[in-house]
């Protein structure tokens, strides 16, 4: 979506950021816009990867999780492809480039305690490679954190669910 975010476009986000769940009628109603507007609209945004419908899981009220920011120091340089790299590892639900103390800022999330932190640190990031320093913050309480699990505990709570078709 190369043109940017019109005010249409902003209205629509900020009403399902609200709720999800809305129904189109719902929408076209509160931003006085048609039904087939806002489909074209939210799907227009979906392709272009602005916008993604996803359920979210309220870190306050889900005791199992041991979430930590990782600040990393790199030995050498390339951003770009060690951000994605790191974005990638089962563990990680977001990395991004920053300024300051670290190259790198990333939030960790596991159902396993300081045990999946401890095998996130000992494997996952030394696969990962090319890193001078770590740095753990955990979590002890969040307001307001509403998260995308990662990847692998997506996979790992489907599967646990999933029996015979």
């Amino acid at each position: 979506m190369k043109r940017g975010l019109d005010v249409l476009d902003k209205a629509l986000i900020g009403t399902l950021s609200d709720n999800g769940r809305l129904a189109a009628s719902e929408i076209a109603t509160r931003l006085g816009i048609s039904i087939p507007t806002v489909r074209g609209r939210l799907r227009q945004l979906v392709e272009a990867g602005v916008v993604r419908i996803a359920a979210l899981v309220n870190a306050s009220e889900t005791p199992e999780l041991t979430i930590a920011i990782v600040g990393l120091s790199l030995e050498r340089y390339n951003l770009d492809e060690m951000v994605e790299r790191m974005a990638a590892l089962d563990e990680v639900s977001w990395a991004a480039v920053v300024t300051g103390r670290y190259d790198i800022i990333a939030e960790v999330v596991t159902t396993a305690g300081m045990n999946g932190l401890y095998d996130f640190l000992n494997a996952s990031l030394q696969e990962l490679g090319g890193v001078q320093s770590s740095e753990v913050f955990v979590v002890m309480k969040a307001s307001h954190k509403w998260m995308l699990p990662p990847r692998a505990m997506t996979r790992a709570w489907t599967r646990a669910n999933a029996g015979p078709a």
